[in-house]
């Protein structure tokens, strides 16, 4: 992926968060760092005040942390969604915070990092809370579609950068039939169950043969995909998953997976989907 990594800011822990994230990110991929505040109020002077120091603020935090890293800003005017949409159709990926100051405080992820994510034209990465501890392990969910393939090479991606070890995360579909249908057919649903099983390993195989480098180990679940997902998210230290996936409405701009992943996984969470042309 080329670009530069962008980061979007508005003085809010979880933003503060996000600009660490991001620091480390463009230091361990070798990308520059773009610092980017949208100020909605613009041009009234004491709205542009806060937004200046709020982003100058944000820059000083990403140099002392990026290294050798080339860390730009820049003031932005306009709605902040449209503004931040822009802003990743030329960027390697968007990293944002999982909510704002003007979200209500009880909220996981707000309405902004929801409707960026589900219109971006590549990776946005949010990130709720500071790192406290590293795992060494990336968790990408994958089921064969599109959008997952594209999550699949930007998971294979940090974890090479990481020097982590990828964990594939495949939900198999259990159907949901009558007691008594169960009982008629259980011999059949276990036969479609072990063959989805099988269906999902062989998936994995040409990632690991392409990327000899990599520790990649993968496992099936009878869980619904988000639950398997927060059960592995425990020692992620990243969640990827694709804006949405093999079950999801061709119009849906953000799956159910990755909506239910953003609301309760706790570590960072790529939402990936291809770029225009790269998907059918």
């Amino acid at each position: 992926m080329a670009g530069q990594i962008v980061v979007a800011v508005d003085g809010s822990a979880p933003a503060t968060a996000a600009v660490e994230w991001a620091a480390a990110d463009a230091r361990r991929r070798g990308r520059d760092l773009r610092v980017v505040h949208v100020c909605e109020q613009w041009p009234h002077s004491e709205a542009a005040e806060y937004c200046i120091g709020t982003l100058e603020a944000a820059a000083d935090r990403a140099r002392e942390l990026a290294g050798t890293v080339k860390v730009t800003t820049e003031l932005l005017s306009g709605h902040v969604v449209d503004q931040l949409i822009d802003e990743s159709a030329s960027a390697d990926s968007l990293v944002l915070g999982s909510r704002g100051l003007g979200g209500f405080a009880g909220l996981v992820v707000g309405s902004v990092s929801i409707a960026v994510a589900g219109h971006a034209a590549g990776p946005v990465i949010v990130v709720r809370a500071p790192r406290v501890t590293e795992h060494g392990r990336v968790v990408v969910g994958y089921d064969g579609s599109e959008h997952s393939r594209a999550a699949m090479e930007y998971a294979v991606e940090q974890a090479r950068a990481r020097r982590a070890q990828l964990h594939v995360v495949s939900a198999l579909p259990v159907p949901i039939v009558s007691s008594y249908a169960a009982a008629a057919y259980i011999g059949m649903i276990e036969q479609a169950i072990q063959e989805e099983s099988q269906a999902a390993r062989e998936r994995v195989i040409p990632w690991r043969q392409g990327n000899p480098d990599l520790v990649i180990t993968d496992g099936e679940s009878r869980e619904h995909p988000v639950s398997a997902l927060i059960a592995a998210a425990g020692t992620a230290d990243l969640v990827v998953v694709g804006s949405r996936g093999r079950g999801g409405f061709a119009s849906a701009v953000l799956g159910s997976v990755s909506h239910g992943v953003l609301h309760h996984v706790a570590c960072p969470v790529a939402v990936v989907r291809p770029r225009a042309g790269e998907a059918s």
